[in-house]
C-alpha cells in the first residue's frame, strides 16, 4: 500500500461525504437547534483546538458576514487560561459552540464542563460525537467517519455545517443552494489538478507559506497546518499583504509561497505572489479565476471557476493543501496516515 493511502482516499472522497452531510443537514431542525440562541440576542462564540480553532476562525468569519452580527473564535486553551477575558464576570449572553471531531478532546472537554459550571448552554459540533456529545443537548453530529490521524473531509465538513446553519438563520437560501453545488464542482476539479499537484510535491522545499486575506486567512493557516502535519515540513502563514512587512525575508530558492487569494482582494493580493516570484520564491496561486498576468509568473495555478459566492468556496481552497501535504509527505517517505508524534485525538491525563 502506498503511503498515506488512507488519507489521499479520505480526501478524494470528500464530494461524497459533503453530499451526505448536506443531506443530513437538509433534514435538521435548526430552530430546535438553536432556539433561544440567535445572533441578534446572544454572541456566538466558536471554540476548538488545532485544526478545529482554524475551523472555529473560518465559521466566525462566515457567521459575522452572513449574518451580519459580529463572532469570535478562540482555541480552547484561551478559555481554561484566562476565562475572564473571553466571557467576562457574569456575562451569559454568549452562546459557545465546541468544535471536536471526536469528541473526546481533552481542552474542549474541559470548556464544556467549565461552561456547564457556570450554567452557559453551548452547542457541541462534532462527527464521533463520544463524551461531548453527551454534555449538552444541543448537537450537530455529522456522518463523517474519518480513519487517518490529520482531519480532511472533517474538516471541510464541519465547516459547511457551520456555514449552513448561519445561512440558515440569516434566511439564505441562495447561499445554501450555493453549499449544495460544491460536491459537484469538487469532482470535476479534483481528476484536474491533483496529479498536477502530485507532479508540483517533487520539488525540494525547506520552507512553506500560505497567505491569505479575510475569511481565507483561517484556510491558509488550516492548509500549513496541513502541509507540516503531513509531511513534517516547516510551514508558516500570513494575511497576505502582511507578507511583505517581515515575513518575506524567508525568501529564496526552495521556498514555497501559495496564495488563497479572494476575488474581493484579487488585485492586492495577486501582486504579493508576483513580487515573491520576483524574489526567486516557486510559487502556487489557488483562485477562483486566475489572469493571464498571473498566470505568467506562477508556478503552479488552480482555477476553481466556481459560480458561487466568495465566501462558499472555503471548503474547496483548503482540498489543495490537504494534497499537496500528502504528496510531499510521500515524496519524503513519510507516511500521512501517521505522522510522527501525532494521534488522532489529543487527551491530557488529569
Amino acid at each position: 500500500m502506498e503511503l498515506g493511502a488512507t488519507t489521499l482516499r479520505e480526501i478524494h472522497n470528500q464530494p461524497a461525504v459533503w453530499r451526505a452531510c448536506l443531506q443530513s443537514l437538509d433534514a435538521l431542525n435548526f430552530e430546535l437547534l438553536l432556539k433561544g440562541r440567535k445572533p441578534e440576542t446572544h454572541e456566538w462564540l466558536f471554540v476548538g483546538c488545532g485544526t478545529s480553532y482554524y475551523l472555529a476562525q473560518a465559521a466566525a468569519a462566515s457567521a459575522t458576514l452572513l449574518t451580519g452580527v459580529e463572532a469570535r473564535a478562540i482555541p480552547a486553551s484561551e478559555y481554561l487560561i484566562f476565562p475572564e477575558l473571553v466571557i467576562p464576570g457574569s456575562s451569559k449572553r454568549v452562546f459557545p459552540v465546541l468544535i471536536s471531531r471526536s469528541g473526546h478532546t481533552s481542552e474542549v472537554l474541559k470548556v464544556a464542563e467549565a461552561l456547564r459550571e457556570r450554567g452557559i448552554e453551548f452547542l457541541a459540533v462534532t462527527c464521533d460525537g463520544r463524551e461531548l456529545a453527551g454534555l449538552t443537548p444541543r448537537v450537530l453530529r455529522l456522518p463523517v467517519t474519518e480513519d487517518s490521524t490529520v482531519m480532511t473531509s472533517s474538516f471541510t465538513s464541519m465547516l459547511m455545517a457551520l456555514q449552513y446553519m448561519a445561512a440558515r438563520v440569516a434566511g439564505r437560501e441562495d447561499f445554501i443552494d450555493a453549499l449544495h453545488a460544491l460536491p459537484d464542482a469538487l469532482a470535476g476539479l479534483l481528476p484536474v489538478y491533483a496529479p498536477q499537484l502530485q507532479a508540483f510535491s517533487a520539488y525540494s522545499l525547506e520552507d512553506v507559506a500560505f497567505l491569505g486575506q479575510g475569511a481565507l486567512y483561517a484556510i491558509a493557516s488550516e492548509t500549513a497546518l496541513k502541509v507540516m502535519e503531513s509531511s513534517s515540513t516547516y510551514a508558516q502563514y500570513f494575511h497576505a499583504l502582511e507578507f511583505r512587512h517581515g515575513p518575506k525575508s524567508v525568501v529564496a530558492e526552495g521556498v514555497l509561497v501559495g496564495g488563497l487569494i479572494s476575488e474581493t482582494g484579487y488585485a492586492e493580493e495577486a501582486a504579493v505572489l508576483r513580487e515573491m516570484k520576483e524574489l526567486g520564491a516557486r510559487t502556487l496561486a489557488i483562485a477562483n479565476h486566475i489572469s493571464p498576468e498571473l498566470r505568467g509568473c506562477t508556478d503552479l495555478c488552480i482555477e476553481l471557476n466556481l459560480p458561487v459566492p466568495e465566501l462558499a468556496r472555503l471548503v474547496v481552497y483548503v482540498v489543495w493543501g490537504q494534497l499537496l501535504g500528502s504528496y510531499m509527505g510521500q515524496r519524503k517517505g513519510i507516511n500521512s496516515d501517521s505522522p510522527r508524534n501525532l494521534s488522532r485525538v489529543v487527551t491530557l491525563a488529569g
